[in-house]
């Protein structure tokens, strides 16, 4: 088979955050980020997917084993994410604004080198139903 596939693979975790820039008075982090810079934080129910597109090997017709795919997920990503306060629990966020966008290019970041580098590879994290970012992009 010469045509690529894309496999995807969900996985969900919690995660509390507090969105604001240190360099900012109060007063203006509320501005920009609204009720999302309370400072007490808050959380989100986050849905994340992964894609993997490859052509699909002879011998197993997987562009990738989606049970080592679940496996780096949850090792990688949902041990050091989830049911956590990204902002004080999480290394890569003590100087990165925990937005949406930064938590997808961290997973990225993070799975990136674990995965065959043939494979192309996309995250989408969902932080609401109706709002998700993708990493990369096009």
């Amino acid at each position: 088979m010469s045509k690529k596939v894309a496999v995807f693979r969900k996985e969900s975790f919690n995660a509390a955050h507090r969105l604001f820039n240190p360099d900012w008075d109060d007063a203006r982090n509320e501005k920009v980020f609204g009720k999302c810079a309370l400072p007490n934080y808050h959380g989100h129910n986050y849905d994340l997917i992964v894609k993997v597109v490859g052509k699909p090997d002879r011998q197993t017709g997987y562009v990738m084993d989606m049970k080592v795919l679940s496996d780096l997920i949850k090792a990688e990503v949902l041990e050091r994410l989830d049911h956590r306060n990204l902002n004080m629990d999480v290394p890569e966020f003590k100087d990165l604004n925990p937005t949406a966008e930064n938590i997808a290019v961290v997973i990225y970041k993070i799975l990136r080198p674990l995965i065959d580098e043939k494979l192309d590879m996309q995250v989408r994290l969902y932080e609401t139903p109706r709002n998700f970012v993708e990493y990369p992009v096009d």
